[in-house]
């Protein structure tokens, strides 16, 4: 039998046992999809906020997903549920950028917005996360001691919806050992025991900080010869993703009210004999390909292959949402003394295997201490507004008001 032929036949039969080990990208732990979603247009005027929020950043972002979108054929869907059209439908709302002179005025006469909500309720979850920076060297020497590694040659990653339509999104990932799937080895295995078969892309000089590298999915590299590149997400070892500030506060050392990115870190280099044991408590295990730096101002390349924009790219479940959609976010972002409102137009460039829902949302805060306080303090509640082409609002006729069947 050969490997591909193997590896077809052990997707089936997971698939038909639902014994099913979900490829999330770090980040959160991840929730069901909700089993039908509604939209109802809603005037520009009623979107809380809109008219003092700034949408200039959006617009450049927009501008760079129809870049990607330009590369499609104008027949192809736009994905995710399927609300929101082709390519094609795309088109005049993109074109429309060239003439764009103010921001709010480009959206406004090109979109029509929606409302979403789930069984009635508008709320839902909204956290953020950002792009790490590492110190690193090409080979090990000195405090360069921690492997980064490259996508291993035998890790077989399987796409479960190509064989059940109902699993749509959700993968899983393993090795082949004689004729079986079996699963990948944890962060534990890896750590004592290395990856003889996968590519070393480089040592970072803080296991910490290679660490939330793997959380985080995507990072700067500043090299000891002076070079600089990025770390690009490439794929997980299929093990379950365990959120380590769940671990501490099980542990009694931080409390759900004070666990925070920052307290993590802090408590984490305070008892570097207990640090290990920690971080291995999350068996999930992220591989890199090497990027070029690129343009300092803008992020790691999102799902939608385009730069994210700081404070403008969201991560949103596409299963539901299509890459590339303007979406307006109703929350609450942290701050000193106190959290403040965000109410602010994001574009849908990436996605997250913990992002999961309709109304569920991962803002891309950039990089540098602010935004590392950003995603890993920010757990707020809020509301979501999709914005949709005049000409795919006009499909849906005169009541507005449409239900999608999420997977």
């Amino acid at each position: 039998m050969t490997r591909r032929a193997s590896i077809f036949l052990i997707a089936v039969f997971l698939c038909t046992a639902a014994a099913i080990w979900f490829l999330q990208r770090p980040r959160h732990a991840t929730a069901p999809a909700p089993a039908g979603v509604q939209f109802t247009a809603t005037d520009f005027k009623d979107l809380p906020g809109w008219r003092e929020s700034d949408p200039r950043a959006a617009r450049d972002a927009f501008r760079r997903s129809c870049g990607a979108l330009a590369k499609k054929s104008a027949s192809e869907g736009m994905g995710g549920a399927g609300y929101a059209g082709t390519v094609g439908d795309w088109v005049e709302a993109c074109n429309g950028l060239s003439a764009a002179t103010d921001a709010r005025t480009f959206f406004e006469k090109n979109f029509t917005a929606f409302a979403i909500s789930v069984a009635g309720k508008r709320d839902g979850l909204f956290t953020g996360y950002y792009e790490p920076e590492l110190h690193a060297s090409r080979t090990r020497h000195g405090a360069y001691q921690t492997p980064v590694y490259g996508l291993p040659p035998d890790l077989i990653g399987v796409d479960l919806g190509q064989f059940r339509g109902e699993l749509k999104g959700e993968r899983i990932a393993g090795r082949i050992e004689g004729h079986k799937l079996v699963p990948y080895a944890t962060r534990a295995d890896i750590d004592a025991h290395g990856l003889p078969k996968a590519p070393v892309l480089f040592y970072g000089d803080d296991p910490i900080a290679v660490f939330f590298l793997h959380i985080q999915g995507s990072g700067r590299i500043a090299f000891d010869d002076g070079t600089k590149a990025r770390a690009g997400y490439a794929g997980k070892n299929g093990r379950p993703y365990t959120p380590i500030g769940r671990t501490l506060i099980a542990r009694g050392a931080l409390t759900k009210e004070s666990v925070s990115m920052p307290a993590i870190r802090a408590w984490l280099k305070s008892k570097p004999q207990e640090a290990r044991a920690v971080m291995q408590a999350n068996q999930s295990y992220t591989f890199f390909t090497l990027l070029p730096a690129g343009d300092p101002a803008l992020g790691a390349i999102g799902t939608e292959g385009v730069p994210l924009t700081a404070g403008a790219s969201l991560a949103v479940d596409n299963r539901i949402h299509p890459l590339g959609a303007p979406l307006f976010v109703t929350t609450t972002i942290p701050g000193k003394p106190s959290a403040r409102p965000m109410r602010k137009l994001l574009i849908a460039q990436d996605t997250g295997g913990a992002i999961r829902g309709a109304v569920r949302g991962d803002v891309y805060w950039g990089t540098g201490a602010n935004a590392e306080y950003l995603a890993g303090a920010m757990k707020s509640q809020g509301q979501l507004y999709v914005l949709l082409p005049n000409k795919v609002a006009a499909g849906l006729g005169a009541d507005k008001t449409f239900k999608v069947r999420a997977p």
